[in-house]
């Protein structure tokens, strides 16, 4: 089988689904530095394994030859330190084209930049998501009763799309698991009468009861139906805090046949239940195949899991993102690993003449940029 060199470079990357900077404070010595290219949270791993991992490897390797110097992490933050953090950003961005962010600012700390911020400090438009179970709260904590807060939940949501939300966004996998049940609101008031006593104690409240996830989510998925809005969900992998029994997509398949008009757009592959995701967006109109967290993590495994998803999803429907968080440098970690495994996946198909050069490239744009474009009416 004759290699086919295929070159995507200069079409840009539209990163649908993506998180903010930390100051670089958080990230400017090696340890704090080298904890964002895992997703445990264990400091053992932090600081023990993540040094043995490949996708850190590469980063420092690559890193070093961007900025010429060194391959430690040391000399890349030495030299980092030496550019102004916007010019900084925007020669990575450049480099590996990515031309639109498409934000979730629900997951971060008092570190982590907000969005007039990360306006002014990407090179390129951004747009926010809307995180739910921050919204559901941040309500409970603010409002009297569970009336008022529905209320106040149901009204910010009515005004998403005027406030330029381009998408919701759910991490229910993490907090009660994917398979979201018929609402109840008498054990959804009882739950948010619990997490009210939580929140009136501690002033914080972490929202992981089922019955008053599930009867939220509910009035989100018709109302971002009503807006016409992309509904993001985490599926599969991510930190200890996801249980992969309960995040595996196929657990959604009720909530996708009773809101068709509500475009789901599935995040991370759902590794690694890829398959089972790809199977769904071959078969449900409203299910949409995110590739992020997968890309950069799976490192060499990328090239099979895009071939397995190539091979049976509408190429339309897979969209490319890097869930990037924290630092300039792991959007362009992921961003790399991403078109390098596109090519590969891609390359193959045409040289066993399964595609043409150009339908290669249509695919490529698709996946990289137009499919979000259309479905975020960005």
């Amino acid at each position: 089988m004759r290699a086919v060199e295929l070159n995507f470079d200069h079409i840009p990357i539209i990163d649908h689904h993506a998180h903010p900077f930390l100051r670089r404070a958080a990230t400017d010595d090696p340890l704090r530095f080298q904890r964002w290219f895992t997703e445990s949270t264990d400091p053992v791993i932090q600081q023990q394994h993540v040094p043995h991992l490949l996708v850190f490897r590469t980063a420092v390797r690559w890193l070093a030859e961007f900025l010429g110097c060194e391959p430690t992490v040391a000399a890349i933050l030495a030299a980092r330190a030496q550019i102004e953090e916007r010019e900084y950003t925007a020669r990575l961005f450049e480099d590996v084209n990515i031309g639109m962010v498409l934000c979730d600012y629900g997951y971060g700390s008092a570190d982590a930049y907000d969005h007039a911020a990360m306006q002014t400090v990407l090179p390129c438009p951004v747009h926010p998501v809307l995180r739910l179970e921050r919204l559901a709260e941040e309500l409970i904590i603010a409002e009297p009763n569970f009336d008022s807060m529905v209320d106040a939940f149901n009204t910010t949501l009515a005004e998403a799309r005027d406030r330029g939300v381009v998408s919701l966004k759910s991490i229910v996998a993490y907090r009660t698991g994917l398979q979201i049940e018929t609402p109840d609101r008498a054990a959804a008031a009882a739950d948010f009468a619990a997490l009210k006593a939580v929140a009136i104690q501690h002033g914080r409240v972490r929202l992981a009861r089922k019955a008053l996830c599930d009867y939220l989510l509910h009035f989100a998925l018709a109302e971002a139906a009503r807006q016409e809005l992309p509904f993001q969900f985490h599926t599969g992998f991510g930190d200890s805090d996801a249980d992969l029994r309960y995040a595996n997509p196929l657990h959604m398949r009720a909530v996708i046949e009773a809101y068709p008009n509500t475009q789901l757009v599935l995040l991370h592959a759902g590794w690694p239940f890829f398959r089972e995701l790809t199977h769904l967006a071959a078969i449900y109109p409203n299910v949409w195949m995110d590739l992020s967290l997968a890309v950069p993590f799976a490192t060499v495994g990328i090239p099979a899991m895009l071939r397995d998803i190539l091979g049976m999803a509408p190429f339309n429907k897979v969209l490319f993102a890097t869930d990037a968080f924290t630092m300039p440098e792991i959007y362009w970690v992921a961003a790399r690993w991403g078109r390098w495994g596109l090519t590969q996946a891609l390359g193959d198909l045409v040289a066993q003449g399964l595609l043409t050069e150009a339908e290669a490239y249509q695919a490529i744009k698709d996946i990289l940029g137009d499919n979000a474009r259309r479905l975020y009416q960005v």
